[in-house]
């Protein structure tokens, strides 16, 4: 199967050297950035995009607005670092998955529930941001096309999966299914990750006719699997 996604930037971004903080030691421990970005999370997730200011981000992580401008010229920035840290472990998740032997419904139950288990954890629901109607503009296209690699490794092993039966829109409908989770989940915040991360991964397989007994092996296959990808995933970000 030829994996439609890209690899990895070969050379990142230099990271800029620090401004003094406004006062006080780093709330998160890790640095101004990290600071910007986990209080505009909170701000973004509870009081929303839209009534929430680069002075109250600012304010929250303990540093100068202009400091804040040293990290991120715009708001907007800062949403679509928050976007892609969200969906890059998912997209790297998939890349591991798309060069592995399993059998592609062993590979899509895994990637399904991986992908689950990441919009169900943290205390906040940073899966929501994805609705917001922002995204849809300018300033985003770095994430949606990010997405849109998920989505067509998705559809990779749905084709897989279902051979001939597979249909252009099966990928799409998947992903959507996957991320229905972030609704679910802003009506139940509490909601247990590891146990909606395998219940999700067997609707996902069932949502395309497989019977009882190959979502079974699909799923006990998919359980070594899933350790397999942890372990081979480089260190996550952490904001």
């Amino acid at each position: 199967m030829t994996s439609s996604i890209v690899g990895p930037d070969a050379t990142p971004a230099p990271r800029r050297p620090g401004r003094p903080r406004a006062d006080g030691a780093s709330p998160t421990g890790r640095g101004t950035e990290s600071d910007l970005l986990s209080a505009a999370a909170r701000l973004f997730c509870t009081v929303g995009y839209t009534a929430t200011s680069t002075r109250a981000i600012a304010d929250a992580a303990g540093v100068r607005q202009a400091s804040m401008y040293h990290w991120f010229g715009t708001k907007s920035a800062i949403l679509q670092r928050l976007l892609l840290d969200s969906v890059e472990p998912s997209l790297e998740s998939a890349r591991l998955l798309l060069a592995r032997p399993e059998e592609p419904a062993v590979r899509l139950w895994t990637l399904a529930r991986l992908d689950v288990e990441l919009l169900c954890s943290g205390d906040l629901n940073i899966g929501a941001l994805y609705l917001l109607p922002e995204v849809a503009g300018d300033g985003f296209e770095t994430f949606r096309d990010h997405r849109e690699q998920l989505r067509a490794a998705y559809g990779d092993l749905v084709s897989g999966t279902l051979g001939t039966d597979a249909t252009p829109d099966d990928g799409a409908m998947v992903l959507t299914f996957v991320e229905s989770v972030i609704l679910r989940r802003r009506d139940e915040p509490a909601l247990d990750a590891a146990r909606a991360g395998q219940r999700y991964a067997d609707l996902a397989l069932r949502l395309l006719g497989l019977d009882d007994d190959a979502v079974a092996r699909a799923r006990e296959a998919g359980s070594i699997l899933a350790d397999t990808v942890h372990r081979e995933k480089p260190v996550a970000r952490q904001n």
